[in-house]
């Protein structure tokens, strides 16, 4: 396989995770609902995933269990800030916190057990043509469900009613509300949704970016997904692109420090998160675009009886 392809297929497996939080998480602040516990559902997806695929030796079931974890704790959040009202920031700050501890703890016997990583798809004389037959016919199931839940989405909120509900009661829960629409349930479903995307997220770190358990392996996974919403502007199609310019900013940084440049470790280290920032500088300066593209009511509190 020459560099090129294995160059690609890098950058395709480090945007995979990024790619499948982040279209949870549109889906999420498009009902109107903020959640800013995106990392701690994935390291939760992540340590269940792993520990499911060890004890049955499944991946897929492993696959179906970090899903089900991040919708879990999803719940959880959505309990919390839809039903009893609690403040959403602090909630999603807090379930992170929650999911890095839980996921130490779960995670501390399989520490140092490898996994066998989840199958790619093998087409016989299609997966052998240069470069795009791997590119194409020999990815996982994650890399080929991230790219179609971009595709599903945009469909979903331009093209469908239940995406014009959705996007309805993300700008106005109280117009939504009037006409009979139940704001309540649509969110529920929505973060639900998000929070099972953050678990296949998780999923995919533990099962084939690096196919065993370390504590914190996300490494600020979630938070870069959070700010690729805004970086595409609650866009699906930005939101791919985004994905991958991160995912070719991680993996330059692996690259360089193989090829020997010269600079220190720590500082190649910090060109994701340093990316993140500057992007988000850049994009905070055109405000006008934000609050066009931004739900009206992100973050904010919805109840019937207001």
């Amino acid at each position: 396989m020459d560099a090129l392809t294995l160059l690609i297929l890098s950058v395709m497996t480090a945007a995979t995770p990024l790619l499948l939080a982040a279209v949870g998480e549109l889906i999420t602040e498009k009902s109107g609902v903020l959640n800013l516990g995106v990392e701690g559902m994935m390291i939760v997806g992540a340590v269940c995933a792993f520990a499911v695929s060890v004890s049955t030796g499944n991946p897929a079931a492993g696959v179906a269990a970090g899903a089900a974890a991040g919708a879990g704790l999803a719940l959880v959040f959505a309990f919390l800030t839809l039903t009893m009202l609690a403040n959403q920031v602090a909630t999603g700050l807090a379930l992170t916190i929650f999911g890095i501890g839980l996921s130490a703890l779960i995670g501390k016997s399989y520490v140092g057990i490898a996994v066998e990583p989840l199958a790619k798809l093998h087409i016989p004389a299609l997966s052998e043509i240069p470069l795009l037959g791997p590119v194409l016919f020999g990815q996982d199931a994650l890399v080929y469900l991230s790219l179609l839940s971009v595709l599903a989405v945009y469909v979903f909120m331009t093209r469908t009613r239940a995406g014009l509900v959705l996007r309805a009661v993300g700008d106005s829960h109280e117009a939504a509300h009037a006409i009979g629409y139940s704001v309540i349930r649509i969110r529920y479903l929505a973060v639900l949704f998000g929070g099972a995307m953050a678990g296949l997220a998780g999923a995919y770190l533990s099962l084939v970016y690096t196919p065993l358990w370390a504590e914190n392996m996300t490494a600020g996974r979630g938070w870069i997904a959070l700010a690729l919403v805004v970086f595409s502007t609650w866009r699906p199609g930005r939101l791919l692109a985004g994905a991958y310019l991160f995912g070719g900013i991680t993996i330059l940084q692996l690259h360089a420090q193989s090829a020997g440049w010269g600079v220190p470790s720590q500082i190649m280290s910090m060109l994701p998160y340093l990316a993140t920032i500057l992007v988000l500088v850049i994009i905070s300066g055109d405000r006008a675009k934000i609050r066009l593209n931004a739900p009206a009511c992100l973050g904010k509190v919805f109840h019937p009886a207001q």
